[in-house]
Order: structure tokens, then sequence, then C-alpha cells
């Protein structure tokens, strides 16, 4: 039974008057209690402006109400079952980490779980002032075909072996800790030693739209300089993982250069892309799989192509688009595992999936 009055969050586990060097002695948040089929889950931030709770991908900013006069702040948030969904504090300008919350993804972002979440073995909590580790071996790409020079990272996890390429490399450096999963998980046995490519982008939806100049780019020019670096690395055992843009552009290079990608780990895939979708008021309201099905459609041979797709489960409208890539691919002779995460379009949601779905590719 809720409580009302000064105890109304104790069926949160927080009892006391809001507000008080007590309350916040004690504070720990978001906490979550059950509501029907999902949950009820409340937010605290301690100050004197007000300020909105911002979601990444599923929800609209919601705004927090004060306590009376004091400095709590507060929000009860109804969330659906199995939901993990990167968050922030909105203060005018200013968008900040929860302080009360240690789960954290880069300086200024936190990670929300309902109960019913699954875990996600290997990735350690870190908070917003934590500073995650970051790969000894660089590479300085000045890239002909691609114009500009940006620096790649690469990791040996357990030595190195098989060339796992990380689209979007930035985030899996400095928002969530891959490089200390993918040691964990192959620690564990989970996966085999891996070499791993952290690929950052300065022009996602220049370079990850369904163009050859990345995939040739890769090929010709950054996949002999990573040979060059002395880490062990087996190109013939490419796994290419990508996510949004980065799992389109993932499958794309699967299709048109079978000979360098003939692994893929694809999450929540931007199927609903056309050449022009980008720029109409709803992107996603085009055919059904956009260009990638238009093109699996022509029957390409894929028997020698391992793709695993996954999608976050709250993501209603990207699904369609997925369910119908991941039939034609199989129709078409590739190997197929198809799973959905506890999220919506969200990193944070995809963290098991990425080292589930590479070990899986590799076997």
């Amino acid at each position: 039974m809720r409580l009302v009055g000064d105890d109304t969050f104790a069926a949160f586990g927080l009892p006391g008057a809001p507000g008080t060097a007590a309350f916040w002695a004690s504070a720990r948040t978001p906490a979550s209690i059950p509501d029907g089929e999902g949950w009820v889950t409340l937010f605290l931030r301690r100050g004197s402006e007000p300020a909105n709770v911002g979601f990444e991908s599923w929800s609209e900013p919601i705004p927090l109400r004060r306590w009376g006069d004091t400095d709590c702040w507060y929000a009860e948030v109804r969330m659906p079952a199995r939901l993990r969904v990167t968050y922030q504090f909105l203060a005018g300008d200013a968008a900040y980490a929860d302080p009360l919350n240690p789960v954290g993804a880069g300086g200024d972002r936190s990670v929300a779980a309902t109960p019913d979440a699954p875990a996600q073995p290997h990735w350690p909590d870190l908070g917003a002032d934590d500073v995650l580790p970051v790969p000894r071996t660089r590479i300085r790409w000045n890239s002909a075909r691609l114009g500009g020079r940006r620096t790649v990272r690469v990791h040996p996890a357990g030595g190195g072996g098989p060339v796992v390429l990380l689209l979007d490399g930035d985030d899996w450096l400095y928002l969530h800790p891959a490089m200390t999963a993918f040691d964990s998980a192959v620690a564990s046995g989970e996966m085999p030693p891996v070499t791993l490519v952290f690929l950052p982008t300065t022009d996602r939806e220049g370079e990850f739209g369904c163009r050859p100049e990345l995939w040739e780019a890769i090929r010709d020019e950054l996949l002999p300089l990573v040979a060059e670096t002395g880490v062990s690395a087996d190109r013939d055992r490419l796994v290419v993982a990508g996510q949004s843009l980065g799992g389109l552009s993932a499958l794309y290079a699967a299709l048109e250069f079978p000979d360098l990608v003939s692994r893929v780990a694809c999450q929540s895939g931007s199927f609903w892309w056309t050449p022009d979708a980008p720029g109409l008021a709803d992107p996603l309201g085009g055919p059904v799989g956009g260009a990638v099905a238009a093109r699996l459609r022509e029957r390409p041979d894929l028997s020698g192509l391992r793709v695993a797709f996954d999608v976050g489960e709250h993501e209603t409208r990207m699904l369609p688009h997925c369910e119908l890539t991941e039939t034609l691919a199989e129709r078409a002779g590739a190997t197929v595992r198809v799973s959905r995460s506890p999220s919506g379009h969200d990193r944070a949601g995809w963290r098991h999936a990425l080292l589930r779905d590479v070990a899986w590719a590799l076997a």
C-alpha cells in the first residue's frame, strides 16, 4: 500500500521526510515497485531549479515535480516489463547524469533497469566520474577514400584473434566499457580471443548509408594498417558489429562485400533506410525493410553468411522492418540467429546482445 505525506516514498524503500538530510543520506534511485504488468519507477533529483528526465528513444522527457518547498524533485514513471534505458537530467541547456545512480554511461548519462530486466554479465557498473580504459594501440588513419583523419583503437582481448570491427567505436570506448566486457567474456570462456577494432565515424548518415566507399576503405586501407600493428588479428574471420545505422551498414557490407564480411552482429538495424528516407518527415513510414529488403528479394547467395539479428522488444515501429529483413536473409541461405533485447533503441539495451552475438558469429 502506498503511503502519503512525509512517507510517500516509503514504498520505494525511502522512508522519512523528503528533502531532509536523513532522507538524502539514504536516497538511492531509480527504484521500482510493481504496477500491474509493469513498474512504477521513482527518479529523484536534489536541486533548486526545475528539470526533466530525458530518456534515450523510449519516451518523451518527463518533468520532475517539487516536493513542497524542499530541494527534492521527483517523477514516478510508469515503465513496461523488461526495460533497460539510458537517461539524463535536463535542466535548461545542461544535461547530466543522475548522482544517485551508480550505473552510468559516460560522463553525462545514467542507466535505469526494471527489476525484471535480465542481468548483463561482463559489463561493470561505472559511474559518471569513472574513467574507462582505452586500448594502448592506436592507428592514425588518414583515409584517401573517405577523406579526413581519424583515430582507430585496437585491443587484443585474450591476446588477439579474429577481428571484431565495432562500428560507432567511440561509443563503445567512452560510453560503454566494451574493452572490459570483451576481456571478461574471453576470460570466462564464453568467446575465443578476439582483436577489437574501434572504428569511429564523423558522419553516421553519410558513411553508414548503403554506400560502398566505407567498406572499400576498410578493406583497402584500414585492415592493412591493423595488420601492421603487430597485434594478432585474423582478418579471414572478420565479424562486423553495428547498431542502428551501423547495423544497416554491417548487413549491407555482407551483401555487397561477401569476400570481406561473412559474420555480422546486428542490433536494431535501420532497415527502414532508403536513399530518400532520411529526409522524410517520417523516415520509418516507407516500404517495409527498405533498400536492404529490396536487395534481399533478388535472392543473393548468402550461404556463407552468419548473421545475428537483435532488436529492442519495445521498438514497435522498428520491428516490422527488422522481422522482414530477418526472414529474407534466412531465405537467401544465411545462417540466422534472432533475438529481442529488453530495451528500446538504446545502446544500454544492446550490450549483452553484442557479446553474445559476436561469440555466436565466431562459433
